[in-house]
């Protein structure tokens, strides 16, 4: 996810490992979530609740579990 972004980026012609965990953040990832994830999920028809789920941890657990500081998770739900 990279909030930065204001759509998804998407590349599956990037097929050298190297390329991809240097573009995706992982060499089996072919894209990276923008702002837009959200919508798309509820124009599927699911209801979504964006949760900062970091903003509810101690530092110290951000830190041991590796998290990812102010990223959003889809909470999501059959509508």
């Amino acid at each position: 996810q990279d909030l930065s972004r204001e759509k998804t980026f998407e590349d599956d012609t990037i097929t050298d490992r190297k390329e991809r965990a240097k573009i995706f953040g992982q060499y089996d990832h072919v894209r990276v979530y923008g702002r837009d994830y959200f919508d798309k999920l509820r124009r599927i028809g699911f209801k979504v609740d964006e949760v900062a789920y970091t903003a509810q941890l101690p530092e110290e657990d951000i830190t041991k579990y590796c998290l990812a500081k102010g990223e959003i998770i889809p909470v999501v739900y059959r509508s």
